[in-house]
This record gives structure tokens, C-alpha cells and sequence, in this order.
């Protein structure tokens, strides 16, 4: 038995199958506690072998499979490229939140791997600063560019610095250049590098708090030549649950650094594969970029890459690869540490 999960902010739509993919039943329901304990009282009609699926968009499903899973019960996640060819396949037109839905189950049925969905670890919270502390850096980006035109106006011979504005020195220098200025423009510069320093401050207190998560949760990761702080965060935030992938193959699919085949008849060749989570495989590439400059191991396999005929950017896709699976052994190995705490306070 299969349970398909439209999910959507105001309501969520349920489509029960059997094994063989046929309907059995369809319900609309609300998104709080309540409404999910009514769902779960309607699916006692169907047995209790039952797995639900839901559309991997945690946002909008994340408190029903906290619920779902609170109550014991089995949820996997579908990505949603397997709903298009399902839906394709039905024999309904349309769409609605029952087709979608009906998509979402047989897709489950289809697919026997999919990832299981897990209660919200530390990960989360390493991904939700992260995030923070993005939207952070790109607002006072924005800040010190439209501080620039207007220190451009008020003086264009000022020697603006061309990087790191935001560090105390240059904005006390830009505060002090200010300091006999009048008129709209000055006083909104002088507003804007307030705001700066307060950025600066929210930033560094969100990366304390980073600091404060990452270095005790993977050790393993920050030892890794190139990982930084901000890189494992990343790493860390993007993978969720390291345990949702089985191999390190399948770690490397959605970093991008798995290569496609792309070959028919007697030629056979791949391609750089450009899909998955390019937060992932910028983090790759910043690793791989560091270790080719002061890593000895990195930069022995470029050398010998280059001499079997392989261009720069086809040597530094191989060591991306390479360092995918050693990315997923760190993560694996926080994974583990972390069940064992986890079964430890239990019992």
C-alpha cells in the first residue's frame, strides 16, 4: 500500500494505490497536527503495510513528515522529475492536486531506492545559519555597492578601496572622509556605512555560531586539505542525511561530478554531468582548486592526468571525483558518530 502526498501551503492531497498501482481511495486535508492525526485515522482503512510518499519539498511537507514520522510511520521522499513521466504515463489529462498526487505514489511504487525521510538533525540548523549568513553577505553586498555610487558623487577622486569595504578600517576612512559632507547623498552614505558595520557584526556573530556546531560535528571533514569552516557547513547542510545516499556513487550524482555516458555504437565516452546540487559541487571546486595548489597528492594526480593526454579542466573534474567520495566518507563517518550519540541518550 502506497500513500501519494501532493503537498502545497494550505493543504496537502492524498492518493492511496495498491501494489498494482490502481486508486483506492483520495483525501484533502489541512496542515497542522490535528488535521495530519485525521489523516492518519483515514489511512487505518487501508491496512497497516503502508508507505507514504511525498514530493521531495521539504518547505511545504516538512511538519507532516514530522508528524508522519513521529507516529512510526514510513515516508520516502520522490523527487519530482519521476512525477513527469509518471503522470505522462496515466491515462487522465490535466493537472490537478489528485493527479499530482496519484503521480507521486505509483512513482514510489516504480522506484524501489528512494530516499527515506529522517527526523531533522544538527544538519539542519548548520543549514538554516548557513543560509542566513548568505542572505547576510548578499544584503551588505548590496549595501556597499550603492555606497560606492554615492561616494563616487560626492567625490570621485576618493580612493575607494576595491575589495573588503566592509572591513573597520576602510568604513572608519569612509566615515571620517564624510564627516564634513552635507546634503541627501552624504547623509545617506553615512546611514549605509552604519549599516554595513552592522552587518559585519551579524555576520561574524552567525559565523560563531557555525563555528560553535561544525567543529565538534565533523571533525573528519574540516581535516580534509581545503575544507574551511563555511565549506563544511555547506557540505554538511546540503547533504541533510548522508544516509539518504547508499553509495558513494550516489553521493556523487547530485554533486555533479558523476559522469554521464553519452555514447552509442562503437564509441563510448561521457560527458561532464551539469545537473544536481551546484552547492555541492561549488564546494568541490573550491576544494579541488585549493588542493591543487599546495595539496601533493592533488597535484601529482593533475600531473599524471595531464601527461595521459587529459586537458586542465578534464584533470580537475577527475579530482573533483576523488574528492567527492572522500567528502562522503567524512560526512558517513559524522553520520554514524552522531546515531550512536543518538541511540546512547536513548537508552
Amino acid at each position: 500500500m502506497v500513500l501519494g502526498i501532493d503537498a502545497h501551503k494550505r493543504n496537502h492531497t492524498v492518493v492511496a494505490i495498491d501494489d498494482r498501482g490502481r486508486k483506492l481511495g483520495e483525501r484533502t486535508t489541512g496542515t497542522t497536527s490535528a488535521d495530519h492525526l485525521d489523516l492518519l485515522e483515514w489511512a487505518e482503512q487501508f491496512g497497516s503495510e503502508r508507505t507514504w510518499a511525498v514530493e521531495d519539498c521539504r518547505q511545504l511537507s516538512r511538519r507532516l513528515e514530522r508528524d508522519l514520522l513521529g507516529a512510526g510511520e514510513i515516508i520516502v521522499r520522490v523527487p519530482p522529475k519521476l512525477m513527469a513521466h509518471a503522470r505522462d504515463s496515466a491515462r487522465t489529462y490535466g493537472k490537478s492536486n489528485p493527479i499530482d498526487a496519484l503521480a507521486v505514489a505509483r512513482a514510489a511504487l516504480r522506484e524501489p531506492d528512494l530516499p527515506a525521510a529522517r527526523l531533522d538533525g544538527p544538519s539542519r540548523q548548520v543549514r538554516l545559519l548557513g543560509d542566513h549568513r548568505d542572505n547576510l553577505v548578499e544584503e551588505r553586498t548590496r549595501v556597499i555597492n550603492r555606497l560606492r555610487w554615492h561616494l563616487h558623487e560626492i567625490d570621485p577622486a576618493f580612493d575607494v578601496p576595491a575589495r573588503n569595504l566592509w572591513r573597520p578600517k576602510h568604513l572608519k576612512a569612509v566615515s571620517n572622509r564624510l564627516a564634513g559632507e552635507d546634503g541627501l547623498v552624504a547623509r545617506l552614505a553615512v546611514g549605509m556605512v552604519s549599516r554595513c558595520a552592522e552587518l559585519t557584526e551579524e555576520i561574524r556573530n552567525v559565523e560563531g555560531e557555525l563555528d560553535a556546531l561544525v567543529t565538534p560535528m565533523a571533525p573528519a571533514l574540516l581535516a580534509v586539505h581545503g575544507v574551511g569552516l563555511l565549506t563544511a557547513a555547506k557540505l554538511i547542510g546540503e547533504a541533510a542525511d548522508v544516509h539518504g545516499f547508499k553509495s558513494k556513487d550516489a553521493y556523487a550524482r547530485p554533486g555533479g561530478t558523476a559522469p554521464l555516458p553519452v555514447w552509442s555504437g562503437n564509441r563510448n565516452r561521457h560527458r561532464l554531468s551539469r545537473a544536481g546540487n551546484r552547492q555541492i559541487n561549488a564546494c568541490l571546486r573550491r576544494i579541488a582548486i585549493k588542493q591543487a595548489c599546495s595539496h601533493d597528492g592533488a597535484r601529482a594526480l593533475l600531473q599524471r592526468r595531464r601527461e595521459n593526454g587529459d586537458s586542465k579542466s578534464e584533470s580537475i573534474r577527475v579530482l573533483k571525483r576523488r574528492l567527492s567520495d572522500v567528502v562522503f566518507r567524512a560526512l558517513l563517518l559524522y553520520a554514524v558518530a552522531a546515531s550512536t550519540d543518538t541511540e546512547l541518550s536513548a537508552a
